[in-house]
């Protein structure tokens, strides 16, 4: 799962500070994945410099706040309750809300997720993620006329 190239380029300007963290979280059904979040400064309100910039404690200390947040979402939950978490951005908006006292931020995505390892293959696991299905799906066998209703001329 990765955010498009035109839509990274998008988020990206001058005169703020980008932010980028990465955590390796284990989820409870015990695939392992690695989080990459994305956050830009904001201008506070009634400023008239033109820059936003971020001074490096500022951002080790966000830094340090966006990895935490993604590690206690991401391992409280499977990894198919941690998609349906992500769509939405839940954890974006609630990384911008936990530093707000350090420096206010805009645009907080979690932009990229790696799958880097699987559990082992487990078909008790396997058919609940997908649902087991008892009842057959093949279709039912049409009795009756076996020509066209309109017959086919052979040329025109």
């Amino acid at each position: 799962m990765d955010f498009t190239q035109d839509k990274l380029r998008s988020l990206v300007r001058k005169w703020q500070s980008l932010i980028e963290a990465n955590a390796v979280v284990k989820t409870t059904d015990d695939y392992l994945v690695r989080l990459f979040a994305i956050a830009f400064t904001k201008r506070r309100p009634n400023q008239i410099k033109k820059t936003t910039y971020a001074r490096a404690s500022q951002i080790r200390a966000i830094r340090k706040k966006m990895t935490d947040i993604m590690a206690r979402e991401a391992s409280s939950c499977t990894l198919t309750q941690l998609v349906t978490k992500l769509i939405p951005e839940a954890m974006g908006r609630e990384m911008e809300k936990s530093t707000q006292g350090i420096y206010p931020l805009q645009n907080c995505h979690v932009r990229k997720v790696k799958l880097l390892k699987q559990p082992k293959f487990d078909l008790g696991n396997l058919l609940s993620l997908h649902g087991e299905s008892n009842t057959d799906d093949s279709g039912q066998k049409v009795e009756g006329n076996r020509e066209f209703k309109e017959q086919v001329l052979e040329s025109v």
